[in-house]
Formats: C-alpha cells, structure tokens, sequence
C-alpha cells in the first residue's frame, strides 16, 4: 500500500505571529500527545517554525531556523483554500441508534459551502433562522485531501490523505430546517440547515497523515465543560479508505477538500430533554492526536 502524503510539518497551524503581528502558516513545536488548543494549555507560549509557499503542497518549505511565537491560534484553512466541504452523516452506529433508525447501506452525503468553514476561537454566529432552541452541535474527524483522485480504490485511497483535523459539523445544524416537514418538506434539508456561514470550524491544526492512525481515535465534545459526546473513531460504519473510494466515484476530489466523517452519539437534539446551542455556549471537541476545536456561539443580531 502506498503511504499518505508525505509533508514536510507535522502539525499545521495558521496564527498571528507575536513578532510582526501578520498572519503566517507554520510547524506547531509541540510533542505528539501535546492537547493544542485545549484551554487547559493556554498559558504555555505555543512556538511554530515558519512555513513558506502552499502549506498543502509538498513543495512548500518547513524554515527550521526561523521559529516565532504565537500570539493568536487561527484555523489551519481559510475558505479560499477548501475547494469543497463533503459531509458524510449516520456514520457511527451509536448516533444511528440514538435516532432509532437503520444503518445505511452506503455512505450518506450532503455538501457545505466553503464559507462554511470558520477559525479555531472564532465566535460562530447562530442565525436569526435558527435562535429558536435548534442550534446543535457534532464533533467529527475531518480528512484533508492532499492529491486530486478520481476512482480510486480503498486500497489506493489513503496515498491522497494529507492530514486530519477537528470539526464541527455544524452542529449548529438547524435541526427544524433540517426534519421538520413543514419547513424542510418531505427528505431532510441537510445541506441547507448545515450550510450557514461560519458552520464548519476547523482547527487547531492539521496533524499530518502519516502521524496518527484514524482507526483509533478518541473523540470528545463538550459544551461548556459537560461532556455530551465520547467515542472513537474505529466506530465508523464506513472507514476513511471506504469514504474516499465511494466519494471519488466518477469524481474529483481535488487536492484542499475535506471530508468530515461523521459523528458518534450525543448530540443534544437526542438529549432528554433536547439539550441545544444557545447565546454564550463554549463548545470544545477533542481529538486523541490532534487537539482541542474551541468556539463560542453567539446569537446573531
């Protein structure tokens, strides 16, 4: 089996730099089993060797001499630099089973905007649309795209993985836009009750491919400290190398996309009584490898 993408960092992160006070791409100087991100470490100075060119070529340069520190954690990608967002649903047997429904016999789909992606620490706005008690939230393993394929097999599919990262999918999923049937009408209304401006944070970083194994990762959510969430990824009805051979399908799945995996049980419209997102909520989903996303939901005005 040909192996991942092979990248020059290890752990990607985008940041103000604490020197020139610029935007900057670089290689997080933390160890392996460091919790980026995680408020529990927010008052160690976190220092990055600096990057130059395309973070997701293998071209770019890793300046091991010119490390800064970081003032300010941004998300790894900006929206100018996804060039498609697939979500995959129903792909944890215990979210199945917590909506009392069958497992799917394929992958389930639905597609976000690229605006859709927003910044580790960044305030999510929850629009007007959704404020009524419906703002959810799913912490996911996201997949980074490192190589354009189209049908490739589960057995060619990991060689064109770049690297991994935290998502929220977004959760803030309007869940009445979403099933009710007198909004959503007759099928679910995934990607447009999904698809809101700011609905898909990323971050902290990036953990290259060749790190980490996504078959065993421990996920967690919290909302403001409770947890809702605890899972693993080895728990996907369909696994990473499944995904991307069913996606690429008469496809392209460009080099930049991302797929976000799905989500394992705990999600609080299945709470009893339904727990939802609401003004001021702090959510953190933590990933074994990779970090803590951290962000904030305020209601929009």
């Amino acid at each position: 089996m040909i192996p991942p993408v092979e990248t020059p960092w290890s752990h990607l992160i985008r940041f103000v730099s604490d020197h020139d006070d610029q935007v900057h791409f670089g290689d997080a100087i933390i160890s392996d089993s460091f919790d980026l991100g995680s408020s529990h470490n927010q008052a160690v100075i976190l220092q990055a060797k600096l990057i130059e060119g395309n973070p997701l070529s293998t071209d770019c340069v890793v300046h091991h001499a010119r490390i800064v520190s970081v003032k300010k954690l941004l998300g790894p990608l900006t929206p100018q630099m996804v060039s498609s967002v697939r979500c995959i649903g129903m792909n944890y047997a215990s979210h199945v089973a917590e909506g009392s429904i069958k497992l799917p016999d394929y992958p389930v789909m639905f597609i976000k905007p690229p605006n859709a992606i927003a910044n580790y620490g960044q305030d999510i706005e929850i629009p007007k649309i959704a404020q009524d008690s419906q703002a959810d939230y799913e912490g996911e393993l996201v997949v980074i795209i490192g190589r354009d394929c189209k049908d490739v097999t589960k057995d060619d599919a990991m060689q064109h993985v770049l690297g991994y990262t935290v998502g929220n999918d977004i959760l803030i999923s309007s869940r009445k836009w979403q099933l009710d049937p007198n909004l959503a009408g007759k099928w679910p209304q995934a990607s447009f009750s999904k698809g809101f401006d700011g609905f898909a944070p990323l971050g902290p970083c990036i953990t290259a491919a060749r790190i980490i194994n996504p078959k065993n990762l421990k996920l967690e959510t919290k909302v403001n400290n409770q947890l809702r969430q605890s899972g693993n990824t080895g728990s996907m009805v369909f696994d990473i190398p499944t995904l991307i051979a069913f996606l690429s399908q008469g496809t392209t799945l460009e080099a930049g996309s991302i797929i976000m995996t799905g989500t394992p049980a705990g999600v609080g419209f299945m709470m009893d009584p339904p727990q939802h997102l609401t003004h001021g909520d702090t959510v953190e989903i933590s990933i074994e490898g990779i970090g803590t996303l951290v962000n904030r939901f305020k209601h929009a005005t």
